[in-house]
């Protein structure tokens, strides 16, 4: 079994539980945010929608500039409402899969650099690029994701298991 094969029933358990939480966004509430630092709501929910996308970028490019010379400062999106979130999220999600179901073993070990402004910030494997940059990436925001759900009093879902939401009782 190569190794994407490997990684797939991962990548569906992530993303599927991904879904289930961007499901519960509610409309009307993507300004909110609980601290000034945080992002908000919209922000987060938008950004947990855009993260497969990178795990097709890790694929298809060798390197990402966040912020290259000549061009415009990034400028973090917010879509307009949960059914955009959900179709971004379903569109990157199925890129992703597909790209990961393609890749080859030797793939994971082609280096990926992480660039800003045109300097190298960092080189890895692929490998770890996928691993850490996009699926814990994900993880780590969709956990945060349910925080800010929880503090809005939205009923949540479990992620490896039953949430208390969903326990009888």
């Amino acid at each position: 079994m190569n190794l994407s094969a490997m990684l797939l029933p991962e990548f569906d358990q992530e993303t599927a539980t991904a879904r289930r939480l961007l499901e519960r966004v509610p409309d009307g509430r993507f300004d909110w945010h609980p601290h000034e630092r945080s992002m908000s709501l919209g922000r987060l929910a938008t950004h947990v929608s855009e993260l497969p996308s990178w795990v097709t970028n890790t694929f298809e490019e060798d390197e990402l500039d966040i912020a290259p010379g000549g061009q415009p400062p990034f400028v973090a999106s917010v879509l307009p409402h949960a059914a955009a979130i959900l179709e971004q999220f379903d569109r990157n999600a199925a890129a992703a899969r597909a790209t990961l179901a393609g890749a080859a073993d030797a793939d994971f070990e082609q280096p990926w650099t992480f660039k800003y402004a045109g300097h190298t910030v960092w080189t890895k494997p692929k490998y770890e690029v996928y691993r850490i940059f996009a699926m814990n990436h994900l993880v780590h925001h969709r956990a945060q994701l349910g925080v800010f759900l929880r503090l809005l009093d939205v009923p949540i879902p479990g992620s490896y298991g039953p949430s208390a939401d969903e326990r009888p009782g």
